[in-house]
């Protein structure tokens, strides 16, 4: 009788752990299909604005591609608001708290609006000087110097969009921020191509006109947004609670929404040194690594997806007070990604010739592409696998801090100076030297495997305000 218990509790266990692990599924693809969908036309927007730029110039392509640099940088600032905003809103919905999501959503605002008004002021009246950190070549400032007057703007409405697409994504409707990013990038695609190639009667505008197409898709996303909050069909708008001061819950913002906005200031800080330790060798390793980051975005989508779903839904289940299957699906989650970023990486290196065929380069940038795209493929595989555990797992439990100290020791007193001393000490081949900067997701993995398994960011971080 005692066996026969003991083999029942086992079965109606493994029946128990099924039935969560499709629960998972289920509930990962709900999320990750659309945030998918929504990265992976980001990214072919991105490298459909690439490909076309070639058509002008490498030397256009190139100066877009450093000028995009301080959209990077807005980027890794939107995304450490946004995680801050995931961090928080995941676990009241969790708790169905709709007043603290509402809450948290306008300290986000300002912040955002804050930091995006200095940066848009600053690329609109110096674009001669914000171009110069990148490059020393006067046909690059130039025209990089043209697209930053106009693009700049679009920074501020970006910074009310995103805010609240990554609300929704918290509260689980990620098919509706799919559908408003979607609209912007396709008006995006549509509107570079009618300026570069002047299609339907559109003024060929070339890098001008690209700049113009992106503030224009911009404005109609951050439409769309306004349109949809007041709506009420997510959360009933109440603008007394959205700027209304909350010193208990701007303390919980800044304490684990700051640390991850260091964390991914730091984190895109370093990659744009990254581009000013490339941009100052030649024009070939530049435009060479602006292809070669732009096809490795692309097929990293689904490997992002799977961090910012898994973010909410452990975020979700931690705000419940479901301890334990959080620790569960976290171990599901960091399978199913290795998984995943293993295939990604071999796919890379299959498509790897017939995607370089698309680009005009010199034949020496597309020896240089080569190289990168072998070492992307790799490389996907460590940023895939720290992406999650850093911005997906750990930050879904509150712990921001952890991935902070992490990059900063990680990329600043390793990557950065390596590659600094590697280009300008050592005078290493441009290859040699990009190689050493793609280590920087490597020298990380023993400690954020320690800190994963010490389970420290397993913690249910919301209040009681009634």
């Amino acid at each position: 009788m005692a066996l026969a218990s003991k083999l029942t509790k086992r079965f109606e266990l493994a029946q128990s752990y099924k039935e969560e692990r499709h629960h998972l599924y289920r509930s990962l693809a709900s999320l990750v299909i659309p945030i998918t969908i929504q990265n992976l036309i980001g990214s072919l927007v991105n490298s459909a604005d690439i490909f076309m730029l070639g058509f002008i110039s490498q030397d256009a392509l190139s100066a877009v591609s450093l000028a995009n640099q301080y959209y990077f940088i807005l980027i890794g600032v939107f995304f450490g608001i946004s995680s801050g905003v995931t961090i928080l809103c995941s676990q009241y919905w969790g708790k169905k708290d709709y007043d603290a999501i509402q809450a948290v959503m306008g300290i986000a605002l300002k912040l955002g609006i804050a930091f995006t008004a200095l940066l848009a002021v600053t690329t609109m009246l110096f674009p001669v000087a914000m171009m110069k950190v990148y490059t020393d070549d006067p046909v690059l400032i130039e025209i990089g110097a043209s697209y930053l007057r106009i693009v700049g703007f679009s920074y501020l409405l970006n910074s009310f969009s995103q805010v609240y697409l990554s609300v929704l994504k918290s509260m689980e409707r990620a098919k509706i921020s799919t559908v408003i990013s979607c609209t912007s990038l396709v008006l995006n695609i549509v509107g570079n191509a009618a300026f570069i190639f002047g299609l339907a009667g559109f003024p060929k505008l070339g890098v001008i006109g690209v700049a113009v197409s992106t503030l224009f898709a911009r404005l109609i996303e951050s439409l769309l947004c306004l349109i949809h909050y007041m709506s009420g069909k997510m959360l009933k708008p109440k603008l007394a609670i959205l700027f209304k001061k909350n010193p208990l819950l701007f303390k919980d913002f800044l304490k684990y929404a700051i640390p991850a906005l260091i964390n991914d200031c730091i984190w895109t800080l370093a990659f744009s040194t990254y581009s000013i330790i490339l941009g100052h060798m030649t024009s070939d390793v530049v435009a060479a690594s602006s292809v070669a980051n732009t096809l490795r975005n692309l097929f990293t989508v689904l490997c992002f997806g799977l961090s910012s779903g898994g973010s909410v839904l452990l975020g979700k289940e931690i705000g419940a007070k479901q301890m334990d299957l959080a620790k569960r699906d976290a171990s599901r989650l960091c399978i199913i990604t290795l998984i995943i970023s293993i295939f990604t990486g071999i796919l890379l290196l299959l498509c790897k010739n017939p995607l370089m065929s698309l680009y005009t380069l010199t034949d020496r940038a597309q020896d240089y592409l080569n190289t990168m795209m072998i070492i992307s493929s790799y490389y996907i595989i460590g940023q895939a696998m720290n992406t999650l555990t850093i911005a997906g797992i750990f930050r879904a439990g509150g712990d921001s801090k952890f991935g902070m100290i992490c990059d900063t020791v990680d990329m600043w007193l390793i990557s950065v100076p390596l590659g600094f001393i590697s280009a300008y000490v050592l005078k290493l081949p441009p290859m040699a030297v990009y190689f050493i900067l793609c280590l920087d997701e490597f020298w990380k993995i023993p400690a954020v495997y320690i800190h994963y398994k010490s389970y420290k960011w397993l913690r249910n971080i919301t209040r009681e305000f009634s």
